[in-house]
């Protein structure tokens, strides 16, 4: 076993940070004008996906990097979709470091909207607009490091490559999947940083840091139930409706077994720490079997996101069946969103399935689609997260929680290619998502410091893995 002089390496991290971060903060005025500049110019390019449309802030990053002098090089499956990587050489002591970050964001009803959301209006400390936090906010940040690296002539260690990737709203056939399938080359790292964490402040007080370090896997799974058709004066036994409704009910009762990997029992046992006695006692009694199950339904109710994050979990959120009131239809199906661990076998899982509906006329299939690679969580005790916990404690003095997200990322394709990924994030209020403030919303944006302090926060943890020592 190896043993670590906990001080010595606190001192190398300080140096290395005041070293890193002295221009950075000598130029805050310069800088954080800058981000804003750049960052209101990519908000205001339309790249709502569908169609995508990423070559607008493709050709805004290509343009500011090289007027750096920065190698940027750019892929596309399609002209109007492209990815773009931008490279700083180290000495290859190290492998590289990646910075990702994608430029497509959701669709929008503008109708909805206060602030018109591609205007990047700045009002009261926030930036309104589609993308502010998913994920513009990211893109800003990673061309600001690369900027500032170059500015400062900062020796590296390792390359520091950053991938500004398309297609991640919608289909990732035109970025992450493309590149890794294509490009492999260009984007490969020990490391990577993109989005998914965040920083969460309640009331004023800010609680912890996430950083992601796994996340579920996305499948989408059809029952359909089939029976004859007929009057709907005369019911049926064999109704295809009440069968599917049947299973329907059956697999929502059904509950998977509880299943922690090395980042959820990190993350109860962090969260433990800074809170209630009462909140601890259940986030700790999750290994008792004894506690376990009234603590699994306590989340359920009240903590829906945790009891996710416990298990594969199955959602029923399509229901089909029937055109007419008066026909007893021959078909109805169901679609559920099935969010799978990362070591889920899921064709063992669609049997377990099969045998909770238990009714012959009812088939479970899962649909061909586009989804996300299972790969196992990234690493909580490498360098790049000691580091990623150090800075948070810097910038944020708070506790980080090594999370997996209930939802999806493009670091799931990196993760299965040995990839430690980590996501990251600003600071956010947990009361903006509720009132319509957060990503995907209709009121979507960002505080203005949080903002600046995020670049400055992902610019030391790049600076300390990444600069000469």
């Amino acid at each position: 076993m190896t043993l670590i002089n906990f001080r010595t390496v606190a001192t190398s991290v300080m140096l290395t940070f005041l070293l890193g971060i002295s221009s950075f903060a000598q130029d805050r005025a310069r800088i954080e004008e800058e981000t804003m500049r750049h960052f209101q110019a990519i908000l205001r390019l339309d790249t709502s996906n569908p169609p995508g449309n990423e070559r607008l802030v493709v050709d805004y990053l290509r343009g500011v990097l090289e007027r750096e002098g920065i190698e940027t090089k750019t892929f596309a499956l399609d002209p109007q979709r492209p990815n773009l990587v931008a490279r700083l050489r180290g000495s290859g002591r190290k492998r590289p470091v990646l910075i990702m970050a994608h430029t497509d964001v959701v669709k929008v009803d503008p109708s909805k909207w206060t602030h018109p959301p591609f205007a990047a209006t700045r009002e009261g400390g926030y930036v309104y607009g589609r993308g502010t936090v998913d994920d513009k906010d990211n893109v800003v940040a990673g061309l600001m490091i690369m900027l500032e690296l170059k500015r400062q002539k900062i020796p590296l260690d390792r390359d520091v490559i950053f991938l500004a990737e398309a297609g991640e709203e919608a289909s990732t056939k035109w970025g992450i999947q493309y590149m890794v399938d294509n490009h492999w080359a260009e984007i490969d790292a020990e490391y990577c940083f993109a989005e998914g964490g965040s920083v969460t402040r309640t009331d004023g007080k800010i609680r912890f840091a996430s950083v992601q370090t796994s996340e579920k896997i996305p499948y989408r799974v059809t029952l359909t139930a089939r029976g004859p058709a007929g009057h709907g004066s005369v019911p049926l036994r064999t109704n295809a409706v009440v069968h599917l409704a049947n299973a329907v009910a059956r697999v929502a009762a059904w509950q998977t077994p509880l299943r922690l990997n090395q980042t959820t029992k990190a993350y109860f046992e962090r969260l433990a720490t800074i809170s209630t006695p009462a909140e601890a006692q259940r986030y700790l009694g999750l290994t008792d079997p004894a506690q376990a199950p009234a603590i699994q339904e306590y989340l359920a109710v009240n903590e829906p996101r945790h009891h996710s994050m416990l298990r594969t979990s199955i959602s029923p959120n399509i229901f089909n069946g029937g055109y007419q009131v008066n026909v007893i239809p021959s078909e109805a199906k169901a679609i559920l969103d099935v969010r799978a661990l990362a070591d889920e076998k899921i064709e063992r899982l669609l049997d377990e399935i099969r045998g909770v509906i238990n009714d012959p006329v009812v088939t479970v299939t899962m649909d061909e689609q586009n989804t996300r690679p299972a790969a196992p969580p990234s690493r909580i005790d490498s360098e790049a997260f000691r580091i990623l916990e150090a800075v948070a404690t810097r910038h944020y003095n708070t506790v980080t929680l090594p999370t997996m997200s209930t939802g999806a990322t493009d670091m799931a394709y990196l993760r299965a290619k040995g990839v430690n990924s980590y996501g990251v994030g600003p600071l956010i209020d947990s009361e903006d998502g509720p009132r319509g403030f957060g990503a995907h919303s209709d009121q979507e944006r960002i505080l203005e410091e949080s903002l600046h302090k995020f670049v400055r926060f992902h610019w030391d943890v790049v600076v300390e893995l990444s600069r000469a020592k």
